[in-house]
């Protein structure tokens, strides 16, 4: 359980509202729920802007073929004992 409670898609102004709502949603696509990491980095709009270009060309590298990608996340998941 988390220490830290999750950022509502409804607090805040409207930009940020927005964004958080744009990013919860493109996670329920992709994951099909809005996972923990993401909530909490979602109290700070900036910093979650940043996880999400990280991510984002982490998946966009072509120098490792993306199943080989995949296989190793697991494999870093399952060691380090990752719920999702």
């Amino acid at each position: 359980m988390a220490r830290i409670s999750g950022a509502s898609p409804k607090q805040g102004g409207l930009l940020r509202r927005l964004f958080v709502g744009l990013v919860y949603s493109m996670t329920r696509r992709r994951l099909k729920r809005v996972i923990m990491p993401i909530q909490v980095t979602a109290h700070h709009p900036t910093i979650l802007w940043g996880y999400g270009q990280m991510e984002q060309s982490q998946a966009a590298s072509k120098l490792v073929d993306y199943k080989l990608k995949g296989l190793a996340e697991l494999r870093v998941a399952t060691l380090v004992g990752c719920p999702f």
